[in-house]
């Protein structure tokens, strides 16, 4: 589990990627993934949804899939179920992301090494929020 939560991986996601693609973030105030996309950012990141809907939300345009945005993704942060979460850091690697995500309670073990030896950074089973309130910023 501590090579889940690597600090270099974190502090580079948090203080040196700028554009975050949000799986499963729709317009529902009530899912989580809307307040931490919303902490994002207020934070300075560029969210963009990624939910079958493709919604706008938070003002910004969102997508059915990773491979239909037009522009490149810093960051995949993963708002699903674990069995759900492995395809996400599978294409993640292939749009080209420099890291993987995974939300607090989303663990995939297999993902996660299959992510890391594409020689993608990775973090599992935390959330920005807790990162940034651990740091005291």
């Amino acid at each position: 589990m501590d090579t889940w939560q690597d600090q270099k991986a974190i502090d580079f996601m948090l203080d040196e990627c700028e554009t975050w693609a949000v799986v499963g973030l729709s317009d529902n105030p009530e899912r989580t993934a809307y307040p931490i996309s919303a902490l994002l950012k207020a934070r300075g990141k560029r969210i963009v949804p990624i939910h079958p809907d493709a919604p706008v939300v938070h003002g910004e345009q969102g997508y059915a899939t990773l491979a239909e945005v037009p522009f490149p993704i810093d960051v995949v942060d993963v708002f699903r179920r674990s069995e759900a979460a492995g395809q996400y850091a599978d294409e993640a690697v292939a749009v080209g992301a420099k890291g993987v995500w995974f939300q607090l309670g989303v663990i995939d073990e297999a993902a996660f090494e299959r992510t890391r030896a594409a020689g993608v950074l990775m973090v599992m089973d935390t959330c920005p929020a807790i990162q940034w309130g651990k740091r005291g910023s």
